[in-house]
Formats: structure tokens, C-alpha cells, sequence
């Protein structure tokens, strides 16, 4: 007997023991998926394989534009997060020479952390 989805001849053309190369995705039960895969894409006609993706640079900036969730990984995100951690950097080393300097003249006393702690 046939299982309910299944086609005749599909467990002997691409059953577990099938060499080619079977498509890189997931199903929406979340198992992979079992199709054969139309190279190079490694997707089967199903999840993509026959697509040629955008041609057009409109199209292009379109699918890039969908796929950013948040922005926090872009380059110019990336270069933002860099700078603000150079200026903290910076920030931080003046500190320190401060300290040592004020506590160098005895403006500070040695524990002075101590006092703020909680």
C-alpha cells in the first residue's frame, strides 16, 4: 500500500539508498527534506532550486533589504559600535592616569574604591 503524499516509483528513484545529492533544506515539520537537488543551488524546484534570484540591482537592494531583522550587523553598524568602543577606550585610559595622578599628589586616599562599594 502507498502512504498518503507518496507518488508511484519515488521510493525506488530517490529512496535512502540514492547517491545524488538531495536538497540542503528544511520541510515545515523540520525534517530535511528528501527531493533530489537541482545543482548548483543545492535546493530542489521546491525550496528554490530553480530560481535565478534578483537580476536587477533594484532587485538585489531589495532582498538584501529583507533580509536585515535589526541593522546590528551591518558594516556600518559594525564600524559605529568600533569607534564608540575606541572613544571608551580612550575615555577610560585618561581615567586612570587621573587616578594615578591624583593619588600620587595624596589627593585620593589608597582606598578610596572601597567607599563606594555597595
Amino acid at each position: 500500500m502507498f502512504q498518503k503524499g507518496h507518488k508511484i516509483g519515488s521510493m525506488t528513484r530517490f529512496g535512502s539508498a540514492w547517491p545524488g545529492v538531495r536538497c540542503l533544506a528544511n520541510t515545515r515539520k523540520g525534517s530535511p527534506c528528501q527531493r533530489p537537488a537541482k545543482l548548483p543551488a543545492g535546493r530542489c524546484r521546491v525550496h528554490g532550486g530553480a530560481s535565478t534570484g534578483p537580476r536587477t540591482e533594484e532587485g538585489r537592494a531589495r532582498i538584501a533589504a529583507a533580509q536585515i531583522k535589526h541593522g546590528r550587523l551591518t558594516k556600518q553598524k559594525r564600524l559605529e559600535a568600533m569607534e564608540r568602543a575606541k572613544v571608551g577606550r580612550q575615555v577610560r585610559t585618561e581615567l586612570r592616569e587621573i587616578e594615578r595622578w591624583a593619588l600620587d599628589l595624596g589627593l585620593l586616599a589608597k582606598d578610596w574604591r572601597e567607599l563606594f562599594k555597595p
